[in-house]
């Protein structure tokens, strides 16, 4: 009976044991399977995200974990705490932002336009993710004249928080093109839209232009702001000149002509007509077709004078100074001044870009003259620098991806003079490296680009030739008042700092637009100080030109004893014209080897070694 009783004991033990294996394997594989559900739940949420399905991704992980649930054999305790949108549970973790820290919580990576699906694409990352309403960014277009956010503002579109996202949208918004907007990711903060990067640019306009060219790289450094009366004669080829500057005020080439043979050019731009002085244009069109065609470079200077009925091209803070000043900061401030500017630029940009419509090409493009002399050259009431450079920016942001969305290898100048660090006060001018800094700083900030610097380092004073003269104005150091060619590399070393490099790690494309000296005091002075100016211009391999001003002198600059041309008024040549023929050709030193004894000197390399940018 004992025997019997402990069989039957023996028996349900195994019974009992067998069944919590059974049950301890059923626990197993319900929980198996519920990783299996997950896994797959999150695989179709994840597939979702990748096509931009954010919502419905959301939803159905949602919908298909439930389903996992109802199915499951078993609701086991163990899982009752797991996350039903286990898809996310690696999200990151969440910031609450203040208003000092929004503007600059995402960091923008690109924003960039693709020709061949005419879509932008910016890419922006972040350390962890904004505390919002929703889980969603949101992206805005603000016009460039606007730096906040209004009400009436809504988005173009919407992409699930990340630390890593990338808004996808079309770059057209009606007949407004894309490249003159700046793009805003914002998030929804108390019902309300709060900005979360600072407003970005597309930085990449020359991606959907037509023209990719502007021909070879010159064979010289050599250059002239040419006299159009001259322009058929032989000098020019006599000369020898790769590069050459021309001004076009915006006076001359807006509104009509009464001109039968040149009537007016009617001109549409998104949307809008715009009339141009079709006699002026017939002009430039001789000048830079017969440029072109001798393959030489050409730099435009564009200048905002006033021009009749166009009263929008001038900034509201510079209109109070008409008639006080030759030229005036443009407008970027309204739609009708932004919407001019880009006429003005898109116009001349489609003309001057192709070689086969026989009108020429103009390669590089200086927007105004001379901006931080604010009185004189680029009249705007005196602000503070920062405003004075943001409302540059804007209109130069206009021309810059106007021009280059029409020819991409054109290049695009800021113009600064000689007055470097002077740190004298006073309101007339601000100084060139004050204005630098500001500029490189919003440009870096609203998206980098490919900006170049057309900068004057004439001598002071004006009227002295004698660039090997010592200054207390001059040093060979970046806190020097002025720059001039005795220590020009000041300029190019500070460029070559890592915060002024292109995102190609270059140091940036320099030009020196303008520069010239008197024969006042003896025309060998003139040609030896032009002499120095190019064998310092000659070995700094950050310079791509040096445009000497002027081949003929000019009436309003004698009057100021500045005779800085090659020619008399007369046209006879001083002997500054023959030096500056062979300076850079074959035996050169013949002609230039007099200005040694004049700035004794014994070498050349007393001049260039000073500078540490020397071509290889």
């Amino acid at each position: 009976m004992d025997s019997e009783k402990r069989e039957k004991g023996k028996k349900k033990k195994n019974v009992v044991a067998i069944a919590a294996i059974l049950f301890i394997l059923l626990v197993m594989g319900g929980m198996a399977y519920r990783q299996i559900q997950k896994h797959q739940a999150k695989e179709a949420w994840a597939d979702r995200l990748e096509q931009g399905e954010e919502r419905r991704a959301r939803r159905a992980a949602e919908a298909e974990l439930a389903m996992s649930e109802s199915q499951g054999l078993l609701d086991f305790p163990v899982e009752s705490g797991m996350d039903v949108l286990d898809a996310v549970e690696e999200r990151p973790f969440q910031v609450e932002l203040t208003e000092e820290t929004a503007e600059d919580f995402l960091k923008i990576e690109s924003c960039l336009v693709d020709n061949k699906t005419s879509n932008v694409f910016l890419k922006a990352t972040s350390e962890g993710i904004p505390a919002s309403d929703d889980d969603f960014y949101y992206l805005f277009a603000y016009r460039i004249q606007n730096d906040e956010m209004t009400e009436a503002m809504f988005p173009v579109t919407e992409i699930y928080k990340k630390e890593e996202i990338e808004f996808q949208f079309s770059r057209h918004f009606g007949v407004i093109n894309g490249l003159l907007y700046k793009y805003v990711v914002a998030i929804k903060k108390d019902g309300k839209y709060q900005p979360v990067c600072k407003p970005q640019y597309i930085t990449n306009p020359e991606e959907v232009s037509v023209y990719k060219s502007n021909g070879g790289k010159m064979p010289s450094k050599k250059g002239l702001l040419i006299d159009p009366d001259k322009l058929l004669s032989s000098e020019i080829d006599d000369l020898g000149i790769r590069h050459a500057a021309y001004n076009i005020p915006v006076s001359r080439i807006l509104g009509q002509t009464t001109s039968e043979e040149y009537p007016t050019i009617e001109y549409g731009y998104q949307g809008k007509g715009y009339e141009f002085n079709g006699e002026a244009i017939s002009e430039y069109d001789l000048i830079f077709s017969t440029l072109t065609e001798k393959e030489i470079e050409i730099t435009v200077i564009l200048l905002n004078d006033v021009a009749e009925g166009y009263s929008q091209m001038i900034h509201p803070l510079a209109r109070d100074g008409i008639g006080d000043a030759p030229y005036y900061a443009f407008n970027a401030t309204d739609e009708e001044g932004i919407e001019c500017l880009a006429a003005v630029s898109s116009f001349l940009a489609e003309r001057y870009s192709g070689r086969a419509n026989g009108r020429g090409v103009i390669s590089n493009w200086v927007i105004g003259n001379e901006i931080n002399a604010r009185k004189s050259w680029n009249y705007m009431q005196y602000t503070d620098v920062k405003t004075y450079v943001q409302e540059y920016v804007k209109a130069f942001r206009v021309f810059y991806n106007t021009i280059k969305s029409r020819n991409a290898a054109s290049r695009i100048y800021i113009s600064l003079d000689q007055r470097w660090d002077s740190n004298t006060g006073g309101t007339e001018s601000y100084d060139a490296k004050d204005i630098l800094d500001e500029f490189n700083q919003q440009i870096k900030d609203g998206g980098n680009i490919d900006w170049g610097l057309a900068i004057h380092p004439y001598n002071v004073p004006l009227t002295s030739p004698y660039i090997w003269k010592d200054s207390r104005y001059v040093k060979s150091s970046a806190d020097t008042a002025m720059v001039t060619m005795a220590n020009f590399h000041v300029v190019t070393d500070y460029l070559e700092q890592e915060e002024f490099l292109t995102e190609d790690g270059e140091v940036r494309s320099v030009t020196l637009s303008e520069l010239g000296y008197t024969s006042s005091d003896g025309e060998e002075i003139q040609a030896a100080a032009l002499v120095y100016a190019y064998k310092v211009a000659e070995a700094n391999s950050h310079v791509d030109a040096v445009l000497f001003s002027r081949q003929t002198d000019a009436e309003e600059e004698l009057e100021q004893e500045l005779a800085l041309g090659l020619n008399n008024m007369d046209g006879t040549h001083k002997y500054a014209y023959k030096v500056f023929q062979h300076m850079d050709a074959d035996q050169q030193e013949k002609y230039t080897d007099f200005a040694k004894e004049i700035i004794g000197i014994e070498s050349w390399e007393e001049v260039t070694k000073q500078g540490r940018a020397v071509q290889e």
